[in-house]
């Protein structure tokens, strides 16, 4: 790993803290930590890579599911949205992967601070595709404790363009993660704040920097919580599909977090405004103690958990649910009272619904390019999620 992006996404993943002591005062591991690891790099030494690239990584992992129990694809990257899911070879490729059995997770991207739209509309793709659980990030503001966590200002918000899925599925902390370092990569050199002194895990007055360790912040990060936690839940019962974890981990998401969050950036001197809503925070904030205690087998295993569209009427400024007979949630999905959505219909009070950005038929700037968590709307590149087109997510929000 040249970059040292996949290598940070990993350790979330399956970190075990090998590399611990005695004497270390704190100790890093993943969500998962007994998982293996196959590694399909698909992106360079700058975190770009192209959509060929990307393809065959998830065709490779979908041929080698048989060899090594392949169950779960992270994929920590994305690209801006030029057609229907239903075209973009991007997409069918995740529901290749879906279809043989494998849960698809990928980040929603790191544009919720574009201005026209306030961040609605600008998921990324393949993340638009409603098969895949699309993850948002939250900001655990470094503490143990739910209760002061809010959205990360960054997170890209839905409706996808083009079909209007409603996405992310879910959000996970992506906010100042502490992860494995790859050292001599590119990401440590170029940004050395981000890496902590070996004082704040060892026993030591050492003014040292980490050699193991750093932080990254973007929904890049977001998107292995829930792959570890998907891992988790194929341990204890191997027989789930990955329409059935996707079920299981929306509807066991938490719910209560606040209606209007904000965050203050210094460096840009602006307030972002951020809403609880379908759009920005999905069916919610993962819970992976719920989902393990969950029984529910959400039906039979054949049913699909596709994320619902939804239609705008430009008259009356109403969103709609497009219901689906396919949906595991059921014809008569009322989303103030689902299981799923909790009471996140409640739009919040945004204008971004008579935006043509958002329910035209434009697609968003950035051509042929994946691009992951950055903020860098760019041209024919796939990025990877944490990228430094701009200094905003090196260290995430305050």
């Amino acid at each position: 790993d040249t970059y040292g992006h996949g290598t940070h996404v990993a350790g979330i993943i399956g970190g075990n803290s090998k590399c611990a002591t005695q004497d270390m005062t704190r100790k890093f591991r993943g969500i998962a930590p007994s998982v293996n690891i196959i590694s399909l790099r698909a992106l360079n030494g700058l975190g770009v890579g192209t959509d060929s690239a990307v393809i065959a990584a998830i065709d490779a992992a979908v041929s080698l599911k048989s060899t090594y129990n392949i169950r779960v694809l992270n994929l920590s990257l994305g690209r801006g949205i030029k057609e229907s899911y239903t075209l973009d070879p991007l997409c069918q490729a995740v529901e290749r992967a879906w279809q043989a059995g494998i849960v698809v997770v990928v980040s929603a991207g790191n544009m919720g601070r574009y201005g026209s739209t306030k961040g609605y509309g600008m998921i990324s793709s393949p993340g638009n595709d409603p098969f895949v659980i699309t993850v948002g990030a939250m900001n655990d503001k470094g503490s143990s404790s739910r209760a002061d966590d809010i959205m990360a200002s960054y997170s890209s918000k839905g409706p996808s363009l083009v079909d209007h899925v409603v996405k992310p599925d879910l959000v996970a902390p992506g906010n100042a993660i502490m992860s494995v370092q790859a050292a001599g990569t590119t990401l440590p050199n170029l940004m050395p704040g981000n890496i902590p002194l070996r004082s704040y895990y060892y026993n030591t007055s050492s003014t040292l920097t980490s050699t193991y360790f750093m932080k990254l912040s973007g929904t890049s990060m977001a998107a292995p919580m829930v792959s570890g936690a998907a891992a988790l839940l194929l341990q204890k019962t191997p027989g789930l599909t990955p329409n059935q974890v996707k079920a299981r981990l929306m509807k066991t998401a938490s719910k209560n977090m606040p209606s209007v969050m904000s965050v203050y950036d210094p460096l840009t001197l602006t307030t972002y405004t951020m809403y609880k809503d379908a759009f920005t925070v999905g069916a919610g904030y993962l819970d992976i103690n719920l989902a393990l205690a969950s029984g529910d087998l959400n039906q039979a295993s054949s049913t699909t958990a596709l994320s619902p569209k939804v239609s705008f009427n430009s008259t009356t400024k109403k969103v709609s649910l497009i219901t689906s007979n396919s949906l595991v949630w059921g014809d008569s999905l009322v989303w103030g009272d689902s299981l799923v959505w909790g009471d996140s219909l409640v739009w919040g009070d945004t204008t971004v619904f008579g935006s043509s950005l958002v329910w035209g038929d434009t697609t968003a700037s950035g051509n042929s390019l994946v691009w992951g968590d950055s903020l860098c709307v760019s041209n024919s590149l796939v990025w990877g999620d944490s990228t430094t087109a701009n200094s905003v997510l090196e260290k995430g929000d305050n």
